[in-house]
């Protein structure tokens, strides 16, 4: 055990510290400003560092774990339970000083520079099409009040608004033609982001030895397979595929007691984004389970035969969960047949 166990409550510009000795004595309780967090603890002897996984913290989980410190990372719901007295910094860090002493915590695996950057690449390909849907309806409901309805489909829809715009015998205002010009240049300078973003992607992909394996599997791309290896970080934190899955939330939801078992929908935990893709593509690769014939093919035909379409994809979106874990965490790729 090391000899100083420290809880750090990190935010903007002020910092608090809370450590204990090995007989759970508190040996230090201090206030930092940021330039002088790495100082402080460059003076320490090596010891055990609890973080909360929160905005910044993969940051500063390196800087201290290049000084020699133990760091670990623990999500919010698992400091919560140990905060005493009322929510302030000090309590803050005592509480997870207290949680990273417990033993079988989940901690959170610390990600590179690059991973963090990829993730970055993903959360902004993410917003650029929220934007881009967004728009797209906003368009749609100004020309409806004009009783103008487009068909289904972007493509649709900007080819509908440009015969329109440049149409002179169209019964719209003039100022209505001139915001519909308007709200063109901002979709086409977001697909021209989304292109730009999805290429980088593909760049990243092509170069990856872990995400060309991820690929086999039937399901995941390029744009699954780097969200997969920037998300997870470290794959070897899971024990098995299983806890992968449950902490992608693709797992029931327990409400059992008195020995009986209770299962309901799933906990849909974790990361949101990665749960969406892979139940995409558990969806595309049902859409055409029917022209192949192998193993993994039979038991998404059985298992849609038994279920309904929806249940069938998230037990489908499990199993591809499962399939990366035990990829990421070997050598192999993905054998279907």
């Amino acid at each position: 055990m090391p000899a100083l166990t420290i809880g750090l409550d990190i935010a903007k510009n002020v910092f608090q510290i809370h450590g204990v000795d090995r007989h759970g004595k508190t040996g230090v309780q201090r206030k930092l400003r940021r330039a002088e967090v790495l100082k402080f603890f460059a003076k320490l002897e090596p010891g055990l560092v609890g973080i909360e996984a929160c905005h910044g913290s993969h940051f500063w989980a390196r800087e201290l774990t290049a000084l020699g410190h133990t760091v670990r990372l623990l999500p919010p719901q698992y400091v919560k339970p140990f905060l005493v007295g009322g929510k302030n910094d000090a309590n803050d860090a005592a509480a997870i000083c207290a949680a990273v002493m417990r033993p079988n915590i989940h901690f959170v695996a610390i990600k590179s520079a690059e991973q963090q950057s990829l993730q970055s690449v993903h959360r902004m390909r993410q917003r650029l099409v929220l934007e881009r849907t967004a728009k797209s309806n906003q368009i749609r409901s100004m020309f409806a009040e004009e009783g103008v309805i487009f068909p289904i489909g972007l493509p649709q829809l900007r080819k509908g608004v440009v015969e329109l715009v440049n149409n002179p015998d169209s019964s719209i205002t003039a100022l209505l033609r001139r915001l519909g010009s308007m709200y063109l240049e901002q979709l086409t300078a977001l697909q021209q982001w989304i292109d730009e973003l999805a290429a980088e992607i593909a760049e990243i992909f092509k170069s990856n030895e872990a995400c060309q394996r991820l690929a086999t599997v039937p399901g995941i791309g390029p744009v699954i397979a780097t969200a997969l290896v920037s998300s997870v970080g470290d794959p070897s934190q899971f024990r098995n595929g299983r806890q992968f899955a449950a902490w992608l939330g693709l797992t029931p939801r327990q409400k059992s007691s008195g020995g009986k078992t209770r299962l309901g929908g799933i906990t849909k935990r974790g990361d949101t984004y990665l749960r969406t893709l892979l139940v995409q593509g558990a969806r595309a690769v049902m859409h055409f389970v029917n022209r192949r014939d192998d193993r993994h093919s039979r038991w998404i035909k059985a298992v849609m035969q038994r279920r309904h379409v929806s249940i069938a994809a998230i037990a489908l979106a499990n199993k591809t969960a499962r399939i990366a874990w035990a990829i990421l965490t070997g050598n192999g790729c993905f054998r279907g047949a």
